[in-house]
């Protein structure tokens, strides 16, 4: 799991196209209500190690979250192959994002992508 919010965000572009399954996490660092959330994540993403998380600081200004029409924090936004196949906003536990997951990372699993592939950011 990704620990901090990288200073730079990927483009729309780029995220639209990777391949496999991706959690996009909106947030930021002095956010109260995402730094609570950080054990659940944790404790989602560890029954799925070939799902590329990627955290995203969101903000005035920041692109990408508006294109996601981020509205609260955290949002997570769970993609297959650059396309949305869930979301969640303020996740109260970690059942939710575990059946997220699962969702995303079942069908790339039949498909035999490769999930060591990560976003080059």
């Amino acid at each position: 799991m990704t620990a901090e919010y990288p200073a730079v965000e990927p483009s729309r572009e780029e995220v639209d196209a990777l391949e496999g399954p991706t959690l996009l996490e909106f947030g930021s660092p002095w956010c109260g209500h995402c730094r609570a959330a950080q054990p659940k994540i944790a404790a989602a993403m560890a029954g799925h190690p070939g799902v590329r998380h990627v955290k995203v600081a969101d903000g005035k200004g920041r692109r990408l979250g508006r294109s996601f029409t981020v509205k609260l924090w955290p949002t997570l936004v769970f993609l297959r192959d650059g396309k949305e196949e869930a979301r969640l906003v303020r996740p109260g536990d970690a059942a939710p994002i575990r059946e997220a997951l699962a969702k995303i990372a079942a069908s790339h699993s039949r498909e035999g992508g490769n999930p060591d592939e990560t976003l080059s950011r």
